[in-house]
């Protein structure tokens, strides 16, 4: 079901890594190289909470877009320690991550959690990248589809369809987050596919047809191009080796 207006978008989730002069170093490199690929496949970048703003100046007039790692759902009000979605927007994020396995594995996140933040993005005029994807145990079980469809039913609950075909989804089987295992490219497609489907179900074939799903888990530039080959992988959420401007490149080059 792979359609020509799927442009590819890979993301770099830079984590609890990088300080603001290692980031601005790093944007620096990636500027020198990333301008060759022009608009071939969508280039977004997500560093720490402190980095955003000087980020988001050195990326100005690149065509590098800006993330954040995570944001509340309350536009604003006592929640100490919190970050607000209008407050990314200001500082110039198009893009928000939602629900990542390490948000729910270590901080409480619940399928509540990531639709009401999913909302907060939606609200402040930028674009979700909403995380789903089993525990080692789920998938030994063969609760793999099970519980990807739990998640996204949950994550996407009163969102319409014109706001859905806006979303990205990013499928990351848990066991392969920075593990060094991944996904073999039929299992990704198999979850990206079952992934599309319900999405079909839930709204309706054109919806589905454009949103955007992401395969992240261990991906690396000797795995990209085999992952993002496949018919519904839309692109990747790398980890560790967006934190490597020639690592992070190789697999952008590989979704153009």
């Amino acid at each position: 079901m792979a359609t020509e207006a799927r442009r590819k978008i890979v993301a770099g989730n830079w984590k609890m890594n990088k300080t603001v002069p290692e980031a601005l170093a790093l944007v620096k490199e990636l500027r020198g190289v990333v301008q060759a690929l022009g608009d071939k496949v969508e280039l977004v970048i997500a560093p720490p909470f402190v980095a955003l703003h000087p980020v988001a100046k050195a990326i100005e007039d690149s065509n590098l877009k800006l993330a954040a790692q995570n944001c509340h759902w309350e536009a604003s009000g006592a929640f100490t320690g919190e970050v607000a979605a209008p407050m990314l927007k200001e500082l110039g994020c198009a893009y928000v991550i939602v629900g990542h396995s390490e948000r729910r594995q270590f901080f409480g996140e619940t399928d509540e959690t990531v639709n009401k933040r999913s909302q907060a993005v939606l609200k402040a005029g930028m674009v979700p990248i909403i995380c789903v994807g089993e525990t080692l145990a789920e998938r030994e079980g063969n609760r793999t589809l099970e519980v990807v469809e739990r998640q996204v039913k949950g994550a996407l609950a009163g969102f319409s369809a014109a706001d859905v075909s806006r979303f990205v989804l990013a499928y990351e089987p848990v066991w392969a987050i920075g593990t060094g295992r991944t996904a073999t490219s039929a299992q990704a497609q198999e979850v990206h596919a079952a992934i599309r489907a319900q999405l079909a179900r839930l709204y309706d074939g054109a919806a589905a047809g454009q949103v955007r799903i992401q395969y992240g888990g261990s991906v690396k530039p000797d795995n990209a191009a085999e992952l993002l080959g496949q018919p519904d992988v839309d692109g990747a959420l790398v980890g560790g080796a967006s934190l490597k401007a020639g690592d992070y490149v190789a697999i952008a080059k590989a979704g153009a």
